[in-house]
């Protein structure tokens, strides 16, 4: 992973649910993006691979997901050659093609950096009561980590607009008719319900959910043909995996869908 300078890993806590690693976002008071959060959250990403887990969850231990990007790094940036560092995007980039599946939980706002850092993730589950949107436009910038692209991705070129000019807040309702997030909750089931998905993902063939990542991801930043010509080489590693042993016995032993993964 790319190095965060002067980062404080503390701001997230890492707990494990059986062979899921929840990453709890805990830099108050808002959990706003900056090199503590993106070194806290990296550090929650090595840790989960080390103790050998099999999906991460990220989701906040405060009453926001997040409300954005620390904006003293806008302000570093200001003048004729300033930007964002490329760190921010490589940051973003590092969730998105993290190897294990990954599930946010989305409480709160979730704007902003927020926003893209979820969009990074494989599921976003969201309670109803959840503020969810791209409002860059509002300090008269638009999204820097990648939202924008993104939101054409999953909702097609006239929502993303709408979402990255106009820097509305949005309920999550609409977020997932429009295809931003998977699923809506009510409040109280947030916490369940995300960890009922990561189970899910963490007891499956783990190493399929990684050649699916990659595939699905090289298909919508390439092109189908490009992932048709690359699904042989990332799905090599499947066809001489334990997985897809215990899955072909269990099937014929038992019938479909009884199959217990090793993820290996």
């Amino acid at each position: 992973m790319s190095s965060i300078p002067k980062s404080d890993s503390s701001c997230v806590k890492v707990t494990y649910e059986g062979p899921v690693a929840v990453l709890s976002m805990e830099f108050a008071p808002h959990n706003l993006i900056g090199f503590d959060l993106m070194g806290g959250i990296q550090a929650g990403l090595a840790a989960a691979k080390e103790a050998g887990s099999r999906a991460v969850l990220l989701k906040s231990g405060l009453r926001h997901f997040s409300a954005g990007a620390d904006t003293s790094l806008f302000q570093q940036s200001q003048g004729p050659e300033g930007r964002v560092g490329a760190s921010s995007l490589a940051f973003l980039r590092e969730l998105e093609n993290f190897p294990l599946p990954m599930v946010a939980a989305v409480q709160g706002v979730c704007v902003g950096g927020g926003l893209e850092m979820a969009l990074a993730c494989d599921f976003i589950i969201a309670a109803r009561s959840a503020k969810i949107g791209s409002v860059e436009a509002t300090l008269g910038l638009n999204p820097l980590m990648g939202a924008i692209q993104r939101q054409v991705q999953r909702a097609g070129i006239v929502r993303a607009k709408e979402m990255s000019m106009l820097g509305r807040r949005y309920d999550a309702e609409t977020m997932e008719k429009w295809n931003i997030i998977n699923l809506v909750v009510d409040d109280e089931k947030l916490g369940e319900a995300a960890m009922v998905i990561a189970l899910e993902l963490a007891n499956g063939p783990t190493l399929a959910h990684t050649s699916t990542k990659q595939i699905a991801n090289l298909a919508a930043a390439r092109g189908v043909e490009a992932a048709d010509e690359a699904m042989g080489e990332l799905q090599r590693p499947l066809w001489t995996s334990e997985d897809l042993k215990i899955g072909l016995e269990s099937l014929m032993k038992q019938g479909p869908g009884l199959a217990v993964f090793k993820g290996r």
